[in-house]
């Protein structure tokens, strides 16, 4: 098996730069960096990530660039974002390969290959914790929000496939929160009963009960806002489809109401 670890990872602007870190964020900070060491210690030749910030309208866009580099402000908090310099190698080969055979299963599914796109913080903030020296070669993906859960959970068996049969050890890392009612004020967490539905959710995911987690997806999306209506989860959940997987809580913090878990998913066995 070449697809040797999956993680649900935070993005929370926050965290962007870790000196600036509020106090009530720190252990998601720590988990992140934990994620990072089981990330590294399965050797990885390549990380592919599907974020909740780059989002499409009609069409899944996969990022074929050989090499990703700009400069990043968050357009919607350039306060807390800005003039951000990144490069990270990319992966056009197996770039190509994923919309390939996605487009093969009738799903409209395209390639981007465009040095001057510039990639949202979803993208960035997580790689600056899990990948710090920049040295993994990272293929990223959008939500398309007129793709239905099912949809999307079908595009990420299909990824999940692919992975599964090329050689490169490969890491998949869905980037986005699971509660995500919004609200002004950076410290509030989730309301009581969201905060309950993701625990359940999280509990699901923790044991392995895969199946269950995606059953119950669209109700907890709706009732908890899941962010993005859940697609980077459903993207996570297909990639690991049937397989048997154990879980592995590094940690949790709040962000405006939101709950950002994270967790990473070990194949049985190895």
């Amino acid at each position: 098996m070449s697809l040797e670890l999956t993680i649900l990872g935070s993005h929370t602007p926050r965290m962007c730069y870790e000196d600036k870190v509020p106090e009530f964020q720190k252990e998601l900070v720590a988990a992140m960096h934990r994620a990072s060491e089981r990330l590294y210690a399965v050797r990885p030749e390549v990380l592919v990530l599907v974020s909740t910030h780059w989002v499409a309208s009609f069409n899944h866009y996969i990022d074929a660039t050989p090499v990703h580099e700009g400069v990043l402000t968050a357009m919607e908090c350039p306060d807390l974002i800005s003039n951000l310099h990144y490069r990270y190698p990319g992966d056009n080969a197996l770039a190509r390969a994923l919309v390939e055979a996605g487009r093969a299963e009738g799903l409209p599914v395209i390639a981007v290959e465009d040095p001057t796109y510039v990639w949202d913080y979803g993208s960035v903030v997580p790689l600056r914790y899990l990948t710090p020296k920049a040295d993994l070669p990272v293929i990223n993906m959008t939500v398309c929000l007129t793709a239905s859960l099912e949809e999307t959970y079908r595009l990420g068996q299909i990824i999940g496939r692919v992975l599964r049969e090329q050689p490169k050890r490969a890491v998949f890392l869905a980037s986005g929160a699971l509660a995500h009612n919004i609200l002004r004020g950076p410290e509030r967490k989730p309301t009581p009963m969201e905060q309950s539905m993701e625990d359940h959710f999280v509990r699901l995911v923790l044991e392995g009960d895969l199946a269950q987690a995606w059953a119950i997806l669209p109700q907890f999306s709706q009732l908890a806002r899941v962010e993005a209506g859940g697609r980077h989860v459903a993207t996570w959940l297909g990639v690991m489809g049937d397989t048997a997987f154990r879980g592995e809580y590094l940690g949790w913090g709040q962000s405006s109401g939101s709950g950002n878990p994270v967790i990473v998913m070990h194949p049985q066995g190895a």
